[in-house]
């Protein structure tokens, strides 16, 4: 598990929200204060869709919805000459690209237990916080996948240039 404080928020809120930076991860949950409390609950919600919509693997790939789909909608409850008071948005990797780093970094043995690669963004008067955090199925000893995912990570704020200090 890392905490990594972003040095220059402005920056990174605007590759989180306007940009396609972010897109690769699905949305698990959102919480944004402002002159309300809005929550967003990313699971799909399939009491909204025919049968037909629900069998076609391309609407439903995943059980969250995808970060690409959601950042306008944060993006609007966020927008004004005010910023929020409190924002946290808790988001996973994609499961074949969790599978890929895996894969990758020899740890397939722990893939079936994985349930996500999982990277928090917490906003508040402190300042802007990033938390990752690996879920599992069931306890295990195994630290590989954890390592993997926080120097996998490091490695995307690098290349995203966002400048960060790990706390």
């Amino acid at each position: 598990m890392l905490a990594i404080q972003i040095k220059d928020v402005k920056i990174f809120m605007s590759k989180l929200l306007s940009a396609d930076t972010f897109d690769s991860f699905l949305l698990e949950e959102a919480q944004i204060h402002t002159f309300n409390t809005f929550t967003i609950d990313g699971h799909q919600n399939h009491e909204f869709y025919t049968k037909e919509e629900l069998e076609d693997p391309e609407l439903f790939p995943y059980e969250y919805s995808q970060w690409k789909d959601m950042k306008g909608i944060c993006f609007q409850l966020i927008k004004g000459k005010k910023v929020p008071t409190f924002m946290k948005i808790i988001l996973h990797k994609k499961p074949e690209e969790a599978y890929t780093l895996l894969e990758e970094g020899g740890a397939l043995e722990v893939a079936e237990v994985l349930k996500a690669f999982v990277v928090t963004v917490k906003y508040d008067a402190n300042g802007l916080l990033l938390t990752t955090g690996t879920s599992f199925s069931t306890f295990i000893m195994d630290k590989s996948a954890d390592l993997l995912w926080d120097n996998a990570f490091r490695k995307f704020l690098t290349v995203q240039g966002i400048d960060f200090e790990e706390i």
